[in-house]
């Protein structure tokens, strides 16, 4: 049989050990299983390992022997069903994969004299590319609308590594090196991969065209100050979504407008920032431009709980998955369910035998209307399919 024909294996092991190279050895194994060769492993670690990485690498390797290996410290970590928010804690992700094309990379942003580019990210065809990026040091957000103008329709799945306070803090792994700055990540090709966006919030009020805005200040909205917009809006919602309004409001902005009607999966999520009480304008967390469709978001563990379900229920009809990256949002977890391990739960059932592995990160890397994203309070995945 070709090697494209055969069922790819892949394991999830978590261990809360306080010794970060003892904590990755226990994952290892479990991730390990069968002991099938290894042509793929990421390794977690929590922020309270960040000074044994080179340890807890080292022993990766020894338990593993993995082809290519990729990781980072973050907040918390994920595997199986479980997350840990705080405290010790390594997540180990292994992976078979018969057929795939893997190419591990190190992409760094250079400054030219005339303006920042990219060196290093992998040019290749890909079913998706897996990417784990220093917030401070690495330009996600311009790197990905960049990079549509250039490849169109790539999947980036992965997250903002933020492992401890300030910009020394950021530990990122390729192979057997440990690095601070930049992005690491596998371009995959090969292999059946899907992916999944679930931004989890619920639209209140109507849709609105941009009639009127500059960078990321929009001023009218229908013909309308946007702040009096707004406002008319919330004076709508019953008194619980008013409390929700009070924690924050998202602006969904549309990414494809050649569509009769838009659902959840049609807005890209960003903060409203802030308001002018003067010129009645809103100043949101990205580029708006004229013509845009708007609509008013809050962000709620019940709907995310129900965008997450659903999302993954429309993405995986049909198909035999075989494992999953998770990469969740630090602002979920228990800070938005009440219930502890949700997203890990649910993807675990939805993937089956726990082979479920990632992080907490500080901003969400996924596509959402065909084009690759840094996001907030969202969970982004990749999951691998058997191939058939």
């Amino acid at each position: 049989m070709d090697s494209t024909g055969l069922a790819c294996r892949i394991g999830a092991g978590l261990s809360t050990e306080s010794d970060a190279a003892e904590a990755v050895r226990e994952a290892a194994e479990a991730a390990a299983g069968a002991g099938d060769p290894i042509d793929l492993a990421f390794v977690f670690l929590s922020q309270e390992h960040g000074d044994a990485v080179e340890e807890a690498a080292e022993a990766a390797r020894e338990a593993l022997h993995p082809e290519h290996m990729i990781g980072c410290v973050a907040e918390g970590v994920i595997a199986g069903g479980r997350e840990v928010e705080a405290g010790p804690a390594a997540a180990v992700w292994a992976a078979r994969l018969p057929g795939a094309e893997l190419e591990p990379f190190h992409a760094v942003a250079v400054d030219t004299g005339h303006g920042t580019v990219v060196a290093g990210f992998p040019e290749g065809d890909a079913a998706v590319v897996t990417m784990l990026a220093d917030p401070f040091s690495f330009p996600a957000a311009q790197f990905l609308s960049r990079l549509h103008d250039h490849r169109p329709g790539l999947p980036v799945i992965g997250g903002l590594a933020v492992g401890g306070d300030g910009a020394d803090a950021t530990v990122l792994l390729l192979e057997d090196e440990v690095l601070d700055e930049g992005a690491v990540g596998v371009s995959i090709g090969g292999v059946p991969v899907v992916t999944v966006v679930s931004q989890g919030c619920a639209p209140f009020g109507r849709e609105a065209v941009v009639t009127r805005a500059d960078g990321n200040i929009v001023y009218e909205l229908a013909g309308e100050p946007a702040l009096a917009r707004l406002r008319a809006e919330l004076r709508k919602l019953t008194l619980e979504e008013q409390q929700l309004a009070a924690r924050g409001i998202l602006a969904g902005l549309v990414i494809d407008e050649n569509r009769s009607e838009y659902g959840r999966g049609d807005f890209l999520m960003r903060s409203v920032l802030g308001a002018d009480e003067t010129s009645g304008a809103l100043a949101v967390g990205d580029r708006v431009r004229v013509g845009q469709t708007l609509r008013f978001h809050i962000r709620d563990g019940r709907t995310a709980d129900d965008d997450l379900r659903e999302s993954l229920g429309t993405s995986l009809a049909g198909a035999t998955p075989a494992g999953a990256l998770l990469f969740s949002c630090n602002g979920r977890g228990t800070r938005m369910f009440t219930e502890v391990d949700h997203d890990a739960a649910l993807v675990a059932r939805a993937v089956g035998q726990g082979a479920v592995a990632g992080f907490f990160c500080g901003g969400e890397i996924g596509p959402v209307g065909g084009r690759s994203f840094v996001h907030a309070f969202t969970a982004t995945l990749a999951v691998f399919l058997h191939p058939g």
